[in-house]
């Protein structure tokens, strides 16, 4: 009776050392760690990733907008008398400036702004790309360092809608905007002719 307790005894610790050893080894194998640290910092990378793609692709359109808006300021300025082909070319520099983005999603107003001897300054002229020009003669609010009587300006708005690639659904359609006053260089004012 002995003999079989002891080698029913044996039997159980043979069997729980089989059951340990391969236990112990895999509890010793490190050869799958960098594959399971791989896998669980995978998306927190790809997302830094993406994250830094569409950044960059925000700030490089934003840039652009702020370029439109002083090119087109810059270019009308320049000038003494706009005519419409003037202006047709002045506003369509706005898509190389723009380029690689697209010129549908762009909207630009340009406007002459006249200051009277009190102060107050209305709009000469205004013509427009893809958007609504201002209306002649309606009254703008000017910074206070700019609003110099018996004076005019060229004001450049540029508006555009900016589809992120990969974030859409996160942010939507954002709207960059920026504008811009220049003093004409030529002359005291920038007239604007039909011709």
């Amino acid at each position: 009776m002995k003999r079989i307790m002891s080698s029913a005894i044996d039997r159980t610790i043979l069997t729980a050392r089989r059951f340990c050893r391969p236990v112990g080894r895999l509890a010793g194998d490190e050869r799958g760690m960098s594959a399971v640290e791989f896998a669980m910092l995978l998306p927190l990378m790809v997302t830094l990733y993406l994250g830094s793609v569409e950044l960059s692709q925000g700030i490089a359109a934003d840039r652009k907008v702020t370029l439109t808006t002083r090119t087109v300021a810059d270019l009308v300025s320049q000038a003494s008398n706009v005519t419409n082909a003037d202006m047709t070319n002045s506003l369509n520099a706005s898509s190389a400036v723009m380029a690689p983005y697209s010129v549908t999603n762009l909207k630009v107003v340009v406007s002459c702004i006249s200051i009277d001897a009190t102060g107050k300054a209305t709009v000469s002229w205004s013509d427009t790309l893809n958007g609504t020009a201002r209306t002649k003669g309606s009254t703008v609010t000017l910074p206070a360092a700019l609003n110099v009587p018996s004076t005019s300006l060229i004001l450049s708005e540029v508006q555009y809608a900016y589809k992120p690639t990969i974030g859409y659904l996160i942010s939507g359609t954002l709207t960059l905007k920026d504008q811009i006053y220049m003093r004409p260089r030529l002359s005291d004012t920038v007239t604007r002719s039909a011709t």
